[in-house]
């Protein structure tokens, strides 16, 4: 007995975490700071946090009222109906549920390269095939309506990501308009901005309401995520925003109850947490320009919590720092061998990760005065 064939599928490689390095070197958990994997640099909301404790004794029932209690909330926020709300287990359940409402057996999507694997990882697993078009490193990784229709071949969804992990570049909303008129009427533009809330451009739910000047779609989807701003990655907490004609397909594709009890507490505090997240803000804010402006090699301009640095080779430079007691993340998973990611962390946690990458560097740990040089650099 065995599983389907499953050659074709790519496993998702997660940052590490501090628990298992620590081991791994036989060091002091407390001597480690991680910025490999795009988390709050100040943890969850406190209102999130007595949330969970106030609901933790009513575990023991089904999430039914606080599930329809986010949905709404969530709606409201976005000025959308409840409906058109699909709250999932992760911005990666979400991504779940439109491939099992759009992906027939054999259907492709298209997907950013580098890009989040999970994309095609969804597709895969509903029996549809994956094609992508590139995000060139010389091109400080751009993103334009150009770009994605060239690569485009009657594909039923296309992922694009703003702000894009791991560059931290953004695509504006006149390209994704022009994406998705320029489309098959029946291929959906699905737009992740797990990373949205850092960014200073306005989020795709514009097009599907008509705001703004643009004209309503039917044919374009959001996600969002409370794991990154909010700081509840741990509860796996995400939604995706999608057309008011697909009311009732949420119903027919969804785990029941989809998100548990405590998420549900926790997102609902979360949302009004507004100096939580204010604070998270102008915590990257403040980072992204201090490791653009200190560290010695270049860091592309991000629009995300984290950054993308060109150091040459990815893998000696993130063991280096990693034995210093700084986890970044090796992008060489996302086909970038040369570039490591550093989230924004703290004030004293991001200026460590600056002085260890500085030293690693400056120790010889690669050679850049050797190699050439890319767009941007």
């Amino acid at each position: 007995m065995h599983p389907r064939d499953l050659s074709d599928h790519v496993a998702y490689q997660a940052g590490r975490g501090i628990e298992e390095v620590a081991r791994e070197l036989g060091r002091d958990p407390s001597t480690f700071v991680k910025l490999a994997s795009n988390e709050n640099a100040h943890g969850p909301s406190p209102a999130a946090v007595e949330a969970i404790e106030a609901a933790a004794p009513g575990v023991s029932s089904y999430p039914k009222a606080t599930h329809a209690d986010l949905t709404a909330a969530i709606a409201d926020r976005w000025d959308v109906e409840s409906p058109q709300v699909w709250l999932a287990n992760g911005g990666d359940g979400a991504i779940d549920y439109l491939s099992r409402a759009m992906l027939e057996p054999g259907d492709d999507v298209l997907v950013p390269t580098p890009g989040f694997a999970y994309y095609g990882m969804s597709a895969r697993f509903h029996h549809g095939d994956v094609a992508e078009y590139e995000l060139e490193r010389a091109n400080d990784f751009a993103q334009d309506a150009d770009t994605i229709l060239e690569a485009y071949d009657g594909e039923r969804i296309v992922y694009l990501t703003s702000p894009h992990n791991p560059s931290g570049s953004t695509i504006d909303l006149e390209a994704v308009e022009e994406i998705a008129g320029e489309t098959d009427e029946e291929t959906l533009v699905v737009v992740d901005e797990a990373y949205g809330e850092f960014a200073d451009v306005d989020s795709a739910v514009a097009l599907l309401e008509g705001r703004d000047g643009f004209a309503k779609r039917d044919d374009v989807a959001v996600i969002r995520t409370f794991s990154k701003a909010y700081g509840l990655a741990g509860l796996r907490l995400g939604y995706a925003v999608v057309p008011e004609s697909w009311a009732d397909a949420y119903t027919r594709v969804n785990t029941p109850f989809a998100a548990s009890e405590l998420a549900c507490r926790a997102g609902l505090a979360a949302l009004d947490d507004h100096e939580h997240v204010e604070r998270t803000i102008e915590t990257v804010t403040a980072a992204r320009k201090r490791m653009s402006e200190e560290i010695d090699a270049h860091v592309w301009p991000s629009a995300g919590n984290f950054v993308l640095v060109d150091v040459g080779e990815a893998t000696p430079v993130a063991d280096a720092m990693q034995e210093r007691g700084v986890i970044v993340r090796d992008c060489t998973s996302f086909g970038l061998p040369g570039c490591i990611r550093i989230t924004c962390g703290t004030d004293r946690e991001t200026g460590r990760a600056i002085e260890t990458l500085n030293e690693v560097l400056e120790a010889g740990a690669t050679n850049l005065s050797n190699r050439p040089q890319t767009g941007g650099a």
